[in-house]
């Protein structure tokens, strides 16, 4: 039998090397009906919503109701054909995506840029990681499961097109723009995990837009501020910057996002953008490459075509180049007016704006735009953050931490003994990481005042685990070692075995000296799950299986991946649905806050574990009935009592699945021989529920003490020590 993820991989491979016989992407099954639909669309606009439905706008409910009343104007006066929704809640986008879709003439094709999920927009959105972590996985599968769920999370929002997902091969580790946004530098690896990506969305529905063409990997400037320009040779782009663009415009890729980069060995004109080009656009994209797609630029009103376009208004030269979709103009009554005396000079012909207008609302067909249904908004927060998605995450974030180093195979850690210290580097948080480390045995946080207070507390450990941690909020935050800490590093490695825990991108790594660091991880993000999953794998509950992405150095090129020991403890993460009946275990909280409430006792600490894995840990109430030490998670507890129940309730149960027993057996069923008296007709599910009436406690050792002067009684008790004891 073929495991799945083989399966799936067979499957990408066939797509990759032999793709799908070409069509126009946009073209539906039932394509006589498409073509009836848009030309009875068409024919019934006038120039001016024709001219409209070029345009798609950026709205953020953020802004609030004033600034969506001037949205819905501006749908109206300027006839749009689309809308970008960005920062924001859902509800809220999906209140206001019904209202606006009520008032458009013709139903708005509604777009998204949510590469790593609707939460890079929305606050109570969900999000993935980011791409150049899935890049480290070895299994394209989750890519694809990645892509699916965005899909879903876009089809219950309205959402018919994600701009997504960047192809860009990032190539240089100093790009502004793209960095942890590109599955990395191997060509083949963006590729298919691309093709995955794009294949998930379109499994439910929603169409991709592959960006940002012909590629903006290897730039060190942002498109948003300048015109960055890519000086490589028109050989080395076809071969590496439009690799993944051919393989999935093979397989239905319904669009093309443009960047504004110079790309003088495509374009000879001085300083022009690729988005105004039609070298780039018609002839390379339309033509050669045989993209019949929909040609969308990026926003027109970022400096790398606003300041880059002088001879006519950008928006006349972006569609004369080639596009189809003019993305947040500049200034969209003066785009509009521009477009509209470019045709009445015949600069634009009435066959050339057919051809946009046509191919755009071909894609709302596709997208079931002829058909319109208001979004329901019941739910529908609940519904875009599922345990499915949750457990997808781990899972993903698990499976991606790569570990480069691990001389001498340090890790895992097997000797629980050792004396361990923990010093936190970076600027973000860090308490997960350190939490999860003490779950196997005890960690001491070092903290210091100078460099050499540091070296003299450290000379007492076996280990130092050094997690290096920084903001998570966002692709281009701050991710750099300072010259203090790469100086710390240096001193406490040269003296300590040293294990470094990178929470940040790779290149964090590029200029930190790590010739005496015993091991070195790479966990790509600074998340909770991250820094769980990185202190398991550290003492050998899980083991390591990602592969760097990108190249850091000699030291630790393109796919590094050392994979480390799994060994036999705990470990710790969700519970999946085919393992347990996930709604019985988010029922012990009201189970157990309802005994803590009715004084059956102060407080709890529960543990649920199966085959190796804990799936729920969780503190409640306190010590005592004073409420003055609330139960923590590292407490320790007097187990002595725990053994009646751990060794005959699993014998219980055992008899009980094989249908010996249930709850309602009684003692005398069980020992029919034995003198029960009062207690005979005492069943199990009285027993075990503590609700049998029997005497909590008997102190059998009170019979073995003097009743008048409480010493122990010489029968009992000896007061010499016996030599060579044996039981009888």
């Amino acid at each position: 039998m073929i495991k799945s993820s083989l399966l799936f991989s067979i499957i990408i491979f066939l797509f990759f090397f032999v793709g799908v016989k070409g069509q126009n992407p946009l073209q539906t099954k039932d394509y006589k009906n498409q073509k009836i639909w848009v030309d009875s669309v068409y024919n019934s606009l006038s120039m001016d919503q024709k001219i409209g439905q070029l345009f798609t706008i950026w709205v953020a409910t953020r802004q609030g109701p004033e600034k969506m009343n001037e949205i819905a104007s501006l749908i109206e006066k300027n006839h749009l054909g689309g809308l970008i929704f960005s920062l924001g809640n859902i509800k809220d986008q999906a209140f206001y995506t019904n209202k606006f879709q009520s008032i458009s003439k013709v139903p708005l094709l509604i777009g998204m840029d949510a590469e790593w999920g609707i939460g890079m927009r929305l606050d109570d959105g969900f999000s993935f990681p980011y791409n150049m972590t899935l890049g480290a996985l070895n299994d394209d599968n989750l890519i694809y499961q990645v892509g699916k769920r965005i899909g879903a999370h876009a089809k219950r929002l309205g959402v018919h097109m994600n701009y997504a997902p960047v192809t860009d091969i990032n190539t240089n580790p100093n790009n502004p723009i793209i960095g942890s946004r590109s599955f990395g530098e191997d060509k083949t690896n963006v590729t298919t995990k691309s093709l995955s990506y794009l294949l998930g969305m379109q499994s439910e529905g929603i169409m991709g837009s592959a960006k940002h063409f012909p590629g903006h990997g290897d730039t060190s400037q942002d498109s948003h501020k300048t015109l960055p320009t890519i000086n490589f040779s028109e050989k080395r782009i076809n071969d590496v910057e439009l690799f993944p663009y051919r393989e999935l415009i093979k397989n239905n890729l319904s669009s093309v996002m443009v960047a504004h980069i110079e790309i003088p060995s495509l374009e000879k004109e001085y300083k022009k953008p690729s988005t105004l080009s039609k070298n780039i656009i018609t002839k390379l994209l339309k033509k050669k490459m045989k993209f019949e797609g929909l040609v969308i630029t990026d926003a027109m009103d970022m400096k790398g075509v606003v300041d880059f376009n002088k001879d006519q208004s950008a928006d006349v030269s972006a569609l004369l180049a080639g596009n189809d979709i003019l993305l947040m103009p500049d200034d969209l009554d003066e785009s509009t007016k521009s477009i509209k005396l470019a045709i009445k000079k015949g600069e634009i012909s009435e066959k050339r704006l057919s051809y946009s207008v046509k191919k755009i609302l071909m894609a709302k067909y596709k997208a079931g735009l002829n058909d319109f249904q208001p979004i329901k908004l019941k739910n529908i927060v609940s519904e875009m953050n599922t345990e499915e998605d949750e457990y997808l995450f781990e899972e993903i974030t698990e499976k991606s931490i790569t570990v480069i180093k691990n001389n001498n195979d340090i890790l895992p850690i097997l000797d629980l003994s050792s004396n361990i210290a923990y010093i936190n580097l970076g600027d973000s948080e860090h308490n997960d990481f350190f939490n999860s480390l003490n779950l196997y045995t005890k960690i001491d946080k070092i903290n210091y005042k100078s460099n050499d207070e540091l070296i003299n507390k450290l000379k007492e450990y076996n280990y130092v685990i050094v997690g290096f941690h920084k903001s998570n909020k966002s692709p281009f935050a701050p991710y750099k070692f300072s010259e203090k800490e790469k100086e710390l590093l240096k001193l406490i490695s040269k003296e300590n075995r040293v294990i470094l825990n990178v929470f940040a991108k790779p290149y964090a790594l590029m200029d930190v000296d790590t010739s005496n660091i015993n091991s070195v991880i790479v966990s790509y993000q600074n998340n909770p799950v991250a820094q769980n999953k990185s202190a398991q794998i550290i003492f050998g509950a899980i083991s390591s299986d990602g592969k760097l992405p990108v190249s850091i150095n000699e030291n630790f090129p393109l796919h590094k991946s050392i994979k480390t020991k799994k060994i036999d403890v705990l470990s710790y993460g969700l519970p999946k649905k085919k393992d347990f009946e996930l709604k019985k275990l988010n029922s012990i909280d009201s189970v157990v806050n309802y005994a803590i409430i009715n004084k059956m006792m102060p407080g709890a600490q529960v543990i649920v574990a199966k085959n190796g894995k804990v799936i729920f840990n969780k503190s409640y109430g306190y010590k005592t009935y004073e409420k003055k030490d609330p139960i923590k998670w590292d407490y320790l507890y007097d187990v002595a009592s725990l053994t009646k129940i751990l060794s005959s309730v699993p014998l219980l149960m055992n008899e009980y699945e094989k249908g010996v027993i249930n709850k309602e057996t009684t003692l005398s069923d069980l020992f029919p021989n034995a003198i029960l008296n009062n207690k005979s007709n005492l069943n199990l599910g009285e027993m075990l529920s503590h609700q049998s009436g029997l005497f909590p406690w008997i102190p059998f050792y009170k019979e073995t003490i003097d009743t008048i002067n409480e010493f122990p009684l010489t029968t009992f008790y000896s007061k010499k020590k016996t030599t060579n004891f044996r039981l009888q």
